[in-house]
Protein backbone atom coordinates (compact mmCIF):
# COMPACT_ATOMS: atom_id res chain seq x y z
CA UNK A 1 0.00 0.00 0.00
CA UNK A 2 0.69 3.63 -0.71
CA UNK A 3 -0.41 6.75 1.25
CA UNK A 4 -0.24 9.67 -0.46
CA UNK A 5 -0.52 12.68 2.45
CA UNK A 6 0.50 16.12 3.07
CA UNK A 7 2.76 16.75 6.25
CA UNK A 8 0.03 17.65 9.09
CA UNK A 9 -3.54 17.81 7.10
CA UNK A 10 -5.82 15.43 7.87
CA UNK A 11 -3.67 12.84 6.31
CA UNK A 12 -1.86 12.85 9.98
CA UNK A 13 -5.17 10.72 11.23
CA UNK A 14 -4.57 7.97 8.29
CA UNK A 15 -0.94 7.64 8.87
CA UNK A 16 -1.40 7.24 12.87
CA UNK A 17 -3.59 4.15 11.88
CA UNK A 18 -1.86 2.89 9.27
CA UNK A 19 1.44 2.81 12.47
CA UNK A 20 -1.42 1.35 14.72
CA UNK A 21 -2.14 -1.45 12.85
CA UNK A 22 1.17 -2.58 12.01
CA UNK A 23 0.43 -2.02 8.53
CA UNK A 24 3.50 -2.93 5.45
CA UNK A 25 3.20 0.46 3.40
CA UNK A 26 4.88 3.59 1.57
CA UNK A 27 4.05 7.04 2.38
CA UNK A 28 4.62 9.82 -0.32
CA UNK A 29 4.46 13.34 0.63
CA UNK A 30 2.43 15.57 -1.51
CA UNK A 31 3.26 19.45 -1.77
CA UNK A 32 -0.26 21.65 -1.53
CA UNK A 33 1.39 24.58 -1.13
CA UNK A 34 3.10 23.75 -4.92
CA UNK A 35 0.14 22.57 -5.80
CA UNK A 36 1.04 19.08 -6.24
CA UNK A 37 -2.68 17.97 -5.84
CA UNK A 38 -3.77 20.06 -9.07
CA UNK A 39 -1.50 18.16 -11.52
CA UNK A 40 -1.85 15.56 -14.10
CA UNK A 41 0.15 12.82 -12.19
CA UNK A 42 -1.78 13.40 -9.42
CA UNK A 43 -5.45 13.64 -10.42
CA UNK A 44 -4.93 10.59 -12.03
CA UNK A 45 -4.66 8.99 -9.22
CA UNK A 46 -7.69 11.04 -7.09
CA UNK A 47 -9.65 13.45 -9.57
CA UNK A 48 -10.73 14.97 -6.37
CA UNK A 49 -7.16 16.30 -5.79
CA UNK A 50 -7.08 16.32 -2.37
CA UNK A 51 -5.60 13.72 0.55
CA UNK A 52 -5.20 11.18 1.87
CA UNK A 53 -5.62 8.80 -0.60
CA UNK A 54 -4.36 5.11 -0.15
CA UNK A 55 -3.09 3.18 -3.16
CA UNK A 56 -3.86 -0.40 -2.68
CA UNK A 57 -1.97 -3.37 -3.68
CA UNK A 58 -3.43 -4.12 -6.87
CA UNK A 59 -3.16 -0.02 -7.83
CA UNK A 60 -6.75 0.91 -7.12
CA UNK A 61 -6.97 4.18 -5.23
CA UNK A 62 -9.08 4.57 -2.12
CA UNK A 63 -10.31 7.88 -1.33
CA UNK A 64 -12.46 9.76 1.37
CA UNK A 65 -10.92 9.67 5.41
CA UNK A 66 -14.00 8.26 6.63
CA UNK A 67 -13.18 5.53 4.24
CA UNK A 68 -9.91 4.84 4.35
CA UNK A 69 -10.15 4.27 8.10
CA UNK A 70 -12.83 1.93 8.29
CA UNK A 71 -11.00 0.15 5.51
CA UNK A 72 -7.92 -0.19 7.22
CA UNK A 73 -9.28 -0.89 10.77
CA UNK A 74 -11.33 -3.90 9.06
CA UNK A 75 -7.99 -5.25 7.47
CA UNK A 76 -6.70 -5.97 11.26
CA UNK A 77 -9.51 -6.59 13.49
CA UNK A 78 -7.08 -7.96 16.32
CA UNK A 79 -5.80 -4.47 16.15
CA UNK A 80 -9.28 -3.24 18.10
CA UNK A 81 -9.71 0.11 16.06
CA UNK A 82 -13.16 -0.83 15.09
CA UNK A 83 -15.61 -1.76 17.94
CA UNK A 84 -17.53 -5.11 17.65
CA UNK A 85 -21.18 -4.32 18.96
CA UNK A 86 -23.87 -1.82 15.94
CA UNK A 87 -24.10 1.04 18.92
CA UNK A 88 -20.42 1.55 19.65
CA UNK A 89 -19.64 1.38 16.09
CA UNK A 90 -22.57 4.00 15.10
CA UNK A 91 -20.62 6.17 18.03
CA UNK A 92 -17.84 6.43 16.13
CA UNK A 93 -19.58 6.95 12.96
CA UNK A 94 -20.94 9.83 14.42
CA UNK A 95 -18.04 11.40 15.83
CA UNK A 96 -15.96 11.02 13.00
CA UNK A 97 -18.56 12.53 10.66
CA UNK A 98 -19.10 15.05 12.66
CA UNK A 99 -15.22 15.73 13.11
CA UNK A 100 -15.10 15.25 9.20
CA UNK A 101 -17.66 17.47 7.49
CA UNK A 102 -18.75 20.00 10.79
CA UNK A 103 -15.31 21.08 12.47
CA UNK A 104 -13.35 20.13 9.20
CA UNK A 105 -15.18 20.81 6.17
CA UNK A 106 -17.34 24.09 8.01
CA UNK A 107 -14.49 25.44 10.34
CA UNK A 108 -10.87 24.69 9.54
CA UNK A 109 -11.86 25.32 5.93
CA UNK A 110 -13.58 28.80 6.80
CA UNK A 111 -10.31 29.91 8.38
CA UNK A 112 -7.53 28.75 5.81
CA UNK A 113 -9.92 28.61 3.08
CA UNK A 114 -12.21 31.47 2.93
CA UNK A 115 -11.97 32.63 -0.78
CA UNK A 116 -13.99 28.83 -1.02
CA UNK A 117 -16.87 31.12 1.03
CA UNK A 118 -16.51 34.12 -0.26
CA UNK A 119 -14.85 35.31 -3.48
CA UNK A 120 -14.64 38.74 -2.51
CA UNK A 121 -11.40 39.47 -0.41
CA UNK A 122 -13.74 42.26 1.99
CA UNK A 123 -15.60 39.41 3.62
CA UNK A 124 -12.87 36.78 4.28
CA UNK A 125 -11.91 38.17 8.03
CA UNK A 126 -15.89 37.65 8.54
CA UNK A 127 -15.13 34.25 7.00
CA UNK A 128 -12.43 32.82 8.94
CA UNK A 129 -14.14 34.33 12.24
CA UNK A 130 -16.91 32.27 11.55
CA UNK A 131 -14.84 29.43 10.90
CA UNK A 132 -12.88 29.90 14.31
CA UNK A 133 -16.44 29.80 15.94
CA UNK A 134 -17.35 26.69 14.17
CA UNK A 135 -13.97 25.24 14.98
CA UNK A 136 -14.26 26.36 19.01
CA UNK A 137 -17.99 24.71 19.13
CA UNK A 138 -16.66 21.78 17.50
CA UNK A 139 -14.21 21.19 20.54
CA UNK A 140 -16.98 21.94 23.06
CA UNK A 141 -19.35 19.11 21.49
CA UNK A 142 -16.35 16.51 21.21
CA UNK A 143 -15.51 17.17 24.61
CA UNK A 144 -18.91 16.65 26.07
CA UNK A 145 -18.97 13.29 24.37
CA UNK A 146 -15.55 12.77 25.68
CA UNK A 147 -16.28 13.06 28.72
CA UNK A 148 -13.67 11.85 31.92
CA UNK A 149 -12.87 9.15 29.27
CA UNK A 150 -9.12 8.54 27.78
CA UNK A 151 -10.53 7.97 24.33
CA UNK A 152 -14.10 8.68 22.41
CA UNK A 153 -15.08 4.87 22.92
CA UNK A 154 -13.06 4.22 26.11
CA UNK A 155 -10.56 2.59 24.56
CA UNK A 156 -8.49 3.87 20.92
CA UNK A 157 -10.11 3.94 18.14
CA UNK A 158 -9.92 5.10 14.79
CA UNK A 159 -12.52 7.83 15.63
CA UNK A 160 -9.32 8.82 18.20
CA UNK A 161 -6.81 9.44 15.35
CA UNK A 162 -9.72 11.99 13.29
CA UNK A 163 -9.93 13.55 17.02
CA UNK A 164 -6.52 13.88 16.67
CA UNK A 165 -5.75 15.67 13.48
CA UNK A 166 -7.96 18.52 14.29
CA UNK A 167 -6.59 18.94 17.66
CA UNK A 168 -2.94 19.11 16.04
CA UNK A 169 -4.92 22.15 13.73
CA UNK A 170 -6.12 23.32 17.20
CA UNK A 171 -2.92 22.98 19.64
CA UNK A 172 0.75 21.97 17.06
CA UNK A 173 -0.94 25.22 14.65
CA UNK A 174 -2.00 27.67 17.80
CA UNK A 175 -5.29 28.55 16.13
CA UNK A 176 -6.99 27.77 19.36
CA UNK A 177 -6.91 27.10 22.66
CA UNK A 178 -8.02 23.28 23.26
CA UNK A 179 -10.64 22.83 25.79
CA UNK A 180 -9.31 20.63 28.94
CA UNK A 181 -10.44 17.28 28.45
CA UNK A 182 -9.69 17.73 24.47
CA UNK A 183 -5.82 18.92 25.59
CA UNK A 184 -5.53 16.42 27.46
CA UNK A 185 -6.82 13.80 24.87
CA UNK A 186 -3.96 15.62 23.04
CA UNK A 187 -1.33 14.84 25.08
CA UNK A 188 -2.23 11.09 26.01
CA UNK A 189 -2.47 11.11 21.96
CA UNK A 190 1.26 12.50 21.73
CA UNK A 191 2.29 9.54 23.68
CA UNK A 192 1.07 6.78 21.50
CA UNK A 193 4.29 4.97 20.03
CA UNK A 194 2.39 5.14 16.67
CA UNK A 195 1.27 8.76 16.57
CA UNK A 196 4.88 9.74 17.46
CA UNK A 197 6.34 7.68 14.49
CA UNK A 198 3.87 9.35 12.14
CA UNK A 199 4.48 12.59 13.44
CA UNK A 200 7.93 12.30 12.72
CA UNK A 201 7.87 10.87 9.74
CA UNK A 202 5.67 13.63 8.38
CA UNK A 203 8.29 16.35 9.69
CA UNK A 204 5.86 17.36 12.87
CA UNK A 205 8.03 16.23 15.54
CA UNK A 206 11.93 14.99 16.14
Amino acid sequence: MKLLYAPGACSLGIHIILEEIGASYEAQAVNLRAGEHFTTEFRAINPKAKVPVLVLDDGSALTEWLAIALYLAEQVPAAGLWPPGPLERGRAMEAMAYINSFMHGHGFARMFRPERFAPDAGQHETVRTEGRRIFAEGFELIAGLLGDRDYLLGTFSIADAALFYVSFWGEGRKTLELPPRIAAHYARMLERPAVRRAMIAEGLAS
